[in-house]
């Protein structure tokens, strides 16, 4: 993870929200900075983070074969490399639906908790249109 990039985009964020109007009304109403802070701002500048941890852990699964590669580790990686350098078709494309599939199920939980975080977010069942 990097989380120095991580640290400086949570950063970033909560100094743009600490200064939005309703971080303003916030304090005025008279809550502890602390309230203030973690319940109100943080809540919401942790929407960018999480797109940016969500989008860094897909990352590590292409990442995978190079790391397992060089350090001669047992892996989904090495596997996946291992069954295409000997063409075994059904193999590659049964592991690589497991890795389309992971992707796509950390893709769901960035999405929910983005409505968990942004009260402006919500989930919903109602049919559109």
């Amino acid at each position: 993870m990097q989380t120095g990039f991580i640290t400086r985009i949570t950063r970033t964020s909560l100094l743009e929200v600490l200064n939005a109007d309703y971080m303003r009304t916030a304090r005025a109403k008279g809550l502890r900075k602390r309230t203030v802070v973690f319940k109100h701002g943080l809540r919401n500048a942790m929407v960018p983070v999480i797109t940016v941890i969500g989008t860094d852990i897909i990352s590590l699964f292409g990442v995978a074969v190079l790391t397992e590669t060089v350090y001669n580790w047992p892996g989904l990686g090495s596997t996946i490399r291992d069954y295409a350098f000997v063409q075994d078709t059904p193999v590659v494309m049964g592991l690589g639906f497991v890795v389309v599939t992971a992707v796509a199920l950390l893709s769901l939980a960035v999405d929910v908790g983005y409505a968990v975080l942004d009260p402006r977010i919500k989930l919903s069942t109602e049919k559109v249109g």
